[in-house]
């Protein structure tokens, strides 16, 4: 398969995204070609990746110092306790700024390596290889890194770019289907702010996607990746229009935070019914017409996908999520932004709302 390759540009750096299969039998090459040079190399690692293809890893690197820290990958371990570690071994190991942070795993191993390197001698050079397709299609793409803590996800962090992100296609035959869907959330998110066609190719596609067919799901992960880049290009520190890739987070960062995490919804689940609440309440406020409602909600209604809110929370949540919702990165008063859609690519910025008009509408949608 031809390695596709897409070149992220911000007003601070240059990168390359390259999407095919076998990529990582070719890591040390492509690092050369792409003038990654260094001497020591720590790998932090997810520990669901396959010991094989770990050691297929390390042993492509000749004459260089391979270190190796594996990370159990989850919400509650993406804290500054497991940064550093990171951060000890990097400083007992005596890296220089010329070194490289390689992450192996998906977008929680990514988010705290980039944090790690961020903070390292204010910088040292970074590789993502991102293992899942939500990372693949989000989190490795824009530079953003970041830890949890108890106020909320993502609280702490920095905008610190990698030098190349590798999007190995042969990752996501080991993962399970409920993965796969956590991906698509990101996929057609980018989809309802930015492209209809794309939607349009998505409706007609997902099924392939989900079954991870070729040539389908490439096009799928090339078509989100460069979505996120031409808005990344545009607004790499989320001053504005970056804002509109939050679509369906504010909801959904508050959903997982008032599960605490918990395996109950996955990130990419989380995504997908915070977009369903977020299209509910751009349609009910008038901002979304009732055709283009249904036909974004029939998507959304796949049966592997989650339904609705009221599966997951009762009526004495909503404060929580409210509380959570309130101490969101974008807001700045005492009211709730919120990224809506007017039509399939077609956002709305800079929305806020008081707090107790959401919480009318969460009401309901946990009553009926």
């Amino acid at each position: 398969m031809k390695i596709i390759k897409l070149i992220v540009k911000t007003n601070n750096s240059k990168y390359p995204i390259l999407i095919g299969a076998n990529l990582t039998k070719k890591i040390p090459k492509i690092l050369n070609e792409n003038s990654i040079k260094f001497n020591n190399c720590l790998l932090v690692i997810d520990k669901n990746i396959s010991s094989k293809i770990i050691s297929d890893i390390s042993k492509n690197f000749k004459k260089k110092k391979i270190y190796k820290h594996f990370f159990k990958a989850n919400e509650k371990n993406k804290n500054q306790k497991n940064v550093d570690k990171i951060l000890k071994i990097l400083l007992e190991k005596n890296f220089s700024r010329n070194d490289c942070l390689i992450s192996i795993g998906g977008g929680i191993t990514g988010d705290i390596t980039g944090f790690a390197a961020s903070l390292f001698k204010r910088g040292l050079q970074f590789v993502n290889i991102p293992t899942t397709l939500l990372s693949q299609v989000d989190s490795s793409v824009g530079g953003k890194t970041g830890i949890n803590t108890k106020q909320g996800k993502n609280m702490i962090g920095s905008f610190y770019q990698p030098k190349i992100v590798l999007s190995d296609i042969n990752f996501l035959k080991t993962l399970p289907k409920r993965q796969i869907v956590c991906g698509y959330g990101e996929i057609i998110k980018h989809s309802l702010i930015a492209n209809k066609k794309f939607f349009k190719f998505l409706d007609k596609n997902v099924n392939n996607i989900l079954k991870l067919k070729s040539p389908f799901l490439e096009k799928a992960i090339y078509e989100s990746c460069k979505i996120k880049m031409q808005v990344v290009s545009k607004d790499e520190k989320e001053l504005n229009l970056r804002k509109i890739l939050n679509f369906g987070h504010t909801f959904g960062h508050a959903y997982e935070a008032t599960l605490k995490y918990s395996t109950k919804l996955n990130h990419g689940e989380a995504v997908i019914l915070g977009m369903k609440t977020a299209i509910k309440f751009s349609y009910r406020h008038n901002f979304l017409n009732k055709n283009e409602f249904l036909e974004i909600t029939n998507h959304l209604n796949k049966k592997d996908f989650p339904s609705k809110i009221k599966d997951y929370f009762f009526l004495k949540d909503i404060n929580k999520i409210i509380s959570f919702m309130m101490m969101d990165k974008k807001n700045n008063s005492n009211k709730i932004e919120l990224m809506l859609i007017k039509k399939i690519g077609y956002p709305i910025l800079n929305k806020k709302f008081n707090k107790n008009m959401i919480k009318f509408f969460l009401k309901n949608e946990l009553i009926n």
